[in-house]
């Protein structure tokens, strides 16, 4: 962690998720995978990699911030069970994975990591999706 370096985006994050907005201390972004509503906060903090590496303050602000998301997520999507999770195999920055679960998707019940094959939201649908989830969390993509 430097707090002289510039928050940027993994670039493999950015490769595979549009920005549904900014929060308080993370970005949102939904995964580009039509098959799981899938949403993915990062901590807008330089060379972060693991949740300890938030101060006590950030940790619950981190909280508040997947609990946000999960409850719009759950309002749209009335999952049958809210998968949130940290790894950060792949990918070291810190993210945290919250994604909505319903009996019967394509990785039902597994987890989504590695079943098949992506399918990309077409622009409409695409929009429609970050429409709602930018109402529902009250957020702009240039906030």
């Amino acid at each position: 962690m430097s707090a002289d370096a510039p928050f940027a985006l993994d670039p493999r994050l950015a490769d595979d998720c549009f920005v549904v907005g900014e929060l308080g201390l993370s970005r949102v972004l939904l995964m580009d995978d039509l098959r799981f509503p899938w949403l993915i906060l990062v901590p807008r903090i330089a060379g972060l990699r693991e949740l300890v590496e938030l101060s006590r303050e950030q940790q619950h602000e981190m909280l508040d911030e997947i609990n946000r998301l999960a409850h719009v997520l759950h309002a749209i999507t009335r999952p049958d069970k809210m998968n949130i999770a940290t790894l950060g195999n792949v990918v070291a920055q810190l993210h945290v994975h919250v994604i909505a679960r319903h009996v019967g998707d394509a990785a039902w019940p597994r987890p989504v990591w590695g079943v098949g094959e992506r399918l990309r939201y077409a622009a409409d649908e695409r929009e429609r999706v970050l429409g709602l989830l930018r109402a529902g969390l009250a957020v702009s993509p240039d906030a």
